[in-house]
């Protein structure tokens, strides 16, 4: 049982150092360096750094748009529960959405002024 989980450690590591020395590109053209932009030269570095409030705003974005999703049943489901339930179950998540809304809010993560 050693031997063989040892057989097969010793091959494995032999089938990686091979794969990884015939894999190494030594050739290196300027072209297949550089971004593409739609087969034109860059006009600029294409490392430039971001907003990250730009992206924080995405996030939140994306957070709001799920959460509205997860709202969208709760119409096609009102006809069909007990209207105090589905009306608490429905303010009780908005509620949530507002808390966070006002957390993001409080922290400055809308404000885009800074």
């Amino acid at each position: 049982m050693l031997y063989c989980s040892f057989m097969i450690m010793i091959i494995s590591t032999v089938v990686m150092m091979i794969s990884s020395a015939l894999s190494k590109k030594t050739i290196t053209d300027r072209e297949k360096n550089s971004p593409f932009e739609c087969g034109f030269d860059p006009k600029g570095s294409a490392r430039w750094p971001f907003s990250l409030r730009f992206f924080l705003i995405a996030v939140i974005f994306l957070i709001f748009d799920v959460e509205i999703t997860l709202l969208l049943p709760l119409v096609i489901t009102m006809l069909m529960a007990n209207i105090y339930s589905w009306t608490f179950i429905g303010l009780f998540f908005l509620l949530i959405l507002l808390l966070g809304l006002y957390h993001e809010w409080s922290q400055g993560a809308l404000d885009w002024t800074n």
